[in-house]
């Protein structure tokens, strides 16, 4: 009914550990979102977790403009990473993935 199982089961152990390896090369990959002309920067890894903030020190007595800029920094490095990490999933899924008809989920 559905062909080769063996060959199935092996090239979804083969995705998962596409998968697996896109993962930890994401936490590797970092990308910037910036606000009020750089006055805020946020990194953050492929996998979405933030590893620096900076701040110009000319915001560090306007309470109100560096909550709105860190907001917006965020969202931009946040928005940025989910970009990457989606394409480079998508892709470690779709090289691993049986063909299996009506499964073109990553086309």
């Amino acid at each position: 009914m559905f062909g080769d199982m063996d060959g199935m089961m092996a090239k979804l152990k083969e995705a998962q550990a596409k998968i697996e390896e896109t993962k930890i090369r994401l936490s590797t990959v970092m990308v910037d979102g910036d606000a009020g002309n750089g006055m805020v920067v946020v990194t953050v890894t492929g996998n979405r977790e933030v590893k620096n903030i900076a701040i110009d020190n000319e915001l560090l007595g306007d309470k109100e403009a560096l909550e709105d800029y860190l907001i917006l920094a965020l969202n931009k490095a946040i928005e940025k990473a989910n970009q990457i990490n989606e394409a480079e999933m998508a892709a470690a899924a779709k090289g691993g993935l049986p063909d299996i008809p009506g499964m073109d989920m990553f086309k």
